[in-house]
């Protein structure tokens, strides 16, 4: 994390992590590997259907006004989607094309197979995918994804994280 975030942005990326292990944590003193393995084979069977039901969204809207506005920028900007039925426009969260994050990702797959593929599948579509590859990477490859890992602690929060955004908001895309 330190060759890409600040410490005050490192500092934000902990606290991030910490929200989202207290919002998917049956047991508030268990520790990060603990409860997001519990949640895992959940993950696994509904896909992001869980998170939706555990994290709470105003807390998480909460969360972005806690931490700084230079650190959210370095991890998602805000991109237009369509509603395809009705062609109304929304703003939703997506990838910050070479924000901090990104780079970040990036730089733990140069060690990391499996995250390098993730993070190329994040650069290249510019957005978390909703798809359950990473649930099903980490249950197939569990020492590619070491959960004690503070680096990927904060890559499972925010992808986590942002998928609930993704549902969740309903914002209304304005023009300019």
């Amino acid at each position: 994390m330190t060759n890409n975030f600040s410490k005050e942005q490192i500092k934000d990326l902990e606290k991030i992590t910490d929200f989202f292990k207290s919002q998917i944590c049956e047991n508030q003193n268990s520790d990060f590997k603990t409860c997001f393995t519990n949640i895992l084979p959940d993950l696994v069977e509904y896909g992001w259907q869980p998170i939706l039901e555990k994290v709470d969204f105003e807390k998480q809207k909460e969360l972005y006004s806690s931490i700084s506005k230079s650190t959210f920028n370095e991890i998602w900007d805000f991109c237009k989607s369509r509603n395809l039925k009705t062609g109304e426009e929304f703003k939703s969260t997506c990838s910050k094309y070479d924000g901090k994050y990104q780079k970040f990702v990036t730089e733990l797959g140069e060690k990391n197979p499996q995250i390098k593929e993730y993070a190329e599948k994040l650069i290249g579509a510019g957005d978390f995918s909703p798809a359950p590859w990473l649930q099903w990477n980490i249950v197939d490859n569990p020492k590619a994804f070491d959960l004690n890992d503070p680096n990927i602690q904060v890559l499972i929060s925010i992808h986590y994280l942002s998928q609930n955004d993704g549902q969740k908001r309903d914002e209304k895309w304005e023009t300019q």
